[in-house]
């Protein structure tokens, strides 16, 4: 037993950072070797119930560090690893190595649902730090497509000494992808009465933020046009699974006690998605609230020249998807056959192709055929640039959802318009498992396309440069504010 706990505290030294690389004004000390994974980790003590704050004991205990292991309820990441690189820099330059090396090597973990792990994704994009390091995922969330994609799997860990560096291990272990951001910006006018700011009537993701600088692009510089950006890098959606998103966050704001667990969330989930309509939505949902009903779209695939998306009638949501993996796993584009994918110009599905494959759903049972391996839904176009243009019609609003966030969002009353374009916006670092579902268009081994027939789902068949993209995420212009309660972040 003796041999065992010193072989564990040694491995468990492969994830440490010294004392005087993580807390100011320490004396420099020198190590005895290097470690092979020095490790950050950030974990959102809110989420999974009690799962995070035990997941933060933990880590705690086995890095006997506190200054390797910070909980998000308490300090901001953009804060912590702007000071961090900012002494590795400054110790590099007096030619310590090991400070060298910690910044080659280093690995970032968060621990949280998929909102928390995008905030951490947008911070290290804002930071644009000389070496990105890569981040892997803790499933703490109820959905957990991030860490789901990436190999992480989808349920919420257990919490265990034994667990934890099984997991750290795996860490380790695990090979860099490099995935690509998306930038959206979002138009509208302000009301007529009551505040001119927009944020007053919405409760807009904690992705999305004020933006004031005017563009190129005459339109949009209108008095009185507010203009909202930010980024996301597994998916945007419009429609009615975003509606049965946002019912489930309402109700966890009002009664926090029902949401204890991933199963029962999922369970609530489920039956707010029934309740809301989406399984029968054709006695409940009105055609004028169909995506074709609400909004013109345009595609960009090649630089340049927008086209217009035909969206038949029937769909109800609409995904914009980055990764292959939506609502709790479900793969909505699926692999196309060589035979469809050579008829309407299609490429596999990559995480780091430049494109985002944009699929349409008439309800929830249409959604539950990509829980079959040839299922899928209805894929509408894949593109690297996305304009929803809604204009006025017999809805008042719709319902939009950026990486789990889900908001309610007004469309116009009068001759205005409310504007959802979606951009290309650079890549960032992740950690994937072996095996997992997201594939990179620079790994040989993966699958091309698929050779058998898939399940039909009914599918019908200007250069422009942006001050908004040079940065968007979490910077001090989009850090999530004081007051806001990250318990809310999925």
């Amino acid at each position: 037993n003796v041999g065992k706990d010193s072989e564990s505290e040694r491995r468990l030294k492969d994830y440490y950072i010294p004392d005087y690389i993580l807390v100011p004004e320490s004396a420099v000390s020198k190590a005895s070797s290097i470690p092979a994974c020095p490790v950050i980790v950030f974990i959102n003590s809110r989420s999974g119930g009690q799962l995070g704050g035990e997941l933060l004991k933990t880590y705690k205990f086995l890095l006997n560090k506190t200054r390797h292991v910070f909980d998000l309820e308490k300090e901001a990441p953009d804060k912590v690893l702007h000071w961090l690189y900012i002494n590795l820099e400054k110790l590099k330059q007096r030619g310590d190595i090991l400070a060298a090396e910690i910044q080659k090597r280093l690995r970032i973990i968060v621990a949280g649902g998929d909102g928390t792990a995008a905030w951490l994704l947008g911070v290290v994009c804002d930071l644009k730090l000389p070496i990105s390091p890569p981040i892997a995922t803790v499933p703490l969330g109820t959905g957990n497509n991030l860490p789901f994609a990436f190999g992480w799997g989808k349920k919420n860990p257990d919490t265990d000494c034994r667990s934890v560096k099984a997991y750290l291990d795996q860490v380790r272990n695990a090979k860099s992808m490099k995935i690509d951001s998306w930038h959206i910006l979002m138009k509208m006018r302000a009301p007529i009465e009551g505040s001119c700011d927009p944020i007053a009537h919405l409760e807009l993701p904690h992705s999305l933020h004020p933006f004031d600088h005017t563009t190129q692009d005459e339109t949009f510089n209108e008095e009185g046009i507010h203009t909202f950006r930010g980024g996301f890098w597994n998916y945007f959606s419009v429609g009615m699974d975003a509606q049965v998103s946002y019912a489930f966050h309402a109700e966890r704001k009002l009664h926090p006690e029902k949401f204890k667990n991933q199963l029962g969330n999922q369970k609530i989930y489920a039956k707010l998605g029934y309740t809301q309509g989406w399984f029968f939505p054709s006695l409940s949902h009105p055609s004028s609230r169909n995506i074709a009903e609400l909004a013109k779209v345009r595609i960009m695939k090649k630089l340049g020249h927008w086209e217009e998306l035909k969206i038949p009638h029937c769909i109800r949501s609409i995904v914009c998807l980055n990764l292959p993996s939506f609502s709790g796993g479900f793969n909505p584009w699926g692999m196309p056959n060589t035979k469809k994918m050579r008829y309407r110009d299609l490429t596999p599905p990559y995480v780091d192709d430049g494109l985002i494959e944009v699929v349409g759903f008439r309800d929830a049972w249409h959604g539950l055929v990509s829980l079959a391996q040839i299922g899928h839904g209805t894929r509408l176009a894949q593109a690297n640039r996305i304009r929803f243009e809604f204009h006025k019609g017999a809805a008042d609003h719709t319902f939009m959802r950026i990486d789990g966030e889900p908001w309610k969002q007004p469309l116009p009353v009068d001759d205005d318009t409310v504007v959802v374009e979606i951009s290309h916006s650079g890549q960032v670092n992740m950690l994937a498992n072996p095996h997992c579902a997201a594939k990179s268009i620079k790994d040989p081994s993966s699958p091309q396309t698929q050779e058998h027939d898939d399940c039909d789902s009914n599918e019908e068949v200007e250069e422009e440069d942006w001050g908004e993209k040079r940065k968007f995420g979490a910077a001090d212009t989009f850090r999530i504010p004081d007051d806001i309660d990250i318990s809310h972040l999925s």
